[in-house]
């Protein structure tokens, strides 16, 4: 014998494409911090278990560890670009928010040293230059007037370098080692944060 579901009892309402948008963000940013634990090999099953999805979600909105990297590389990009067109932005501030990308993203520091990216499908070393212009772009727009801390032609150069100083188990270590590479370099860095809109 069947049981009908009585009158008051309803159906969680069927939310769409509102679960979809919300399950990629929640996939990005497990990525996100997945790639800063254990680097771009880590499993795609863990990102979808720290996104609390299933696999089948994780491949609808990612059909390989390619298109993972490349969204989190993204998101990156636009909140350093949406740091950079802030009201209020300085360039500290800029490289506040840029430093705090390096020191989660293991997939950012790829990106930065373009040359040896391999993490976005068969163009990936091209997509990845294009991302690094976006971030240069928005970082240049805030370089000091002279004196400033490097020439605009060399402020990449400075990213890379400090990118390379990040190393580290925990996300502390990481961002000690890169404030102290900007200090070496004596440039002033803002707090280390993400971009809250």
């Amino acid at each position: 014998m069947t049981q009908q579901p009585m009158a008051q009892e309803r159906r969680p309402a069927n939310e769409g494409s509102k679960a979809a948008a919300r399950n990629r963000a929640a996939l990005v940013a497990a990525a996100r911090e997945i790639y800063a634990a254990h680097g771009l090999a880590a499993p795609l099953s863990a990102i979808a278990r720290r996104a609390g999805v299933g696999q089948g979600s994780l491949y609808r909105h990612f059909p390989d560890r390619a298109a993972m990297a490349a969204a989190v590389l993204e998101e990156n990009v636009r909140q350093i670009e949406r740091a950079a067109a802030a009201e209020d932005a300085a360039f500290a501030g800029v490289l506040g928010v840029l430093t705090w990308h390096l020191t989660e993203s293991a997939a950012f520091i790829d990106l930065l040293r373009a040359e040896g990216a391999t993490t976005c499908r068969t163009d990936g070393r091209t997509h990845a230059l294009v991302l690094a212009d976006r971030v240069e772009r928005a970082v240049l727009r805030h370089l000091p007037p002279p004196p400033r801390p490097a020439a605009a032609d060399d402020l990449m150069l400075a990213v890379a370098m400090v990118s390379g100083a990040v190393t580290g188990l925990t996300r502390e270590e990481r961002e000690g080692r890169a404030l102290a590479a900007w200090r070496l370099l004596g440039v002033e860095v803002g707090p280390v944060r993400p971009f809250d809109a």
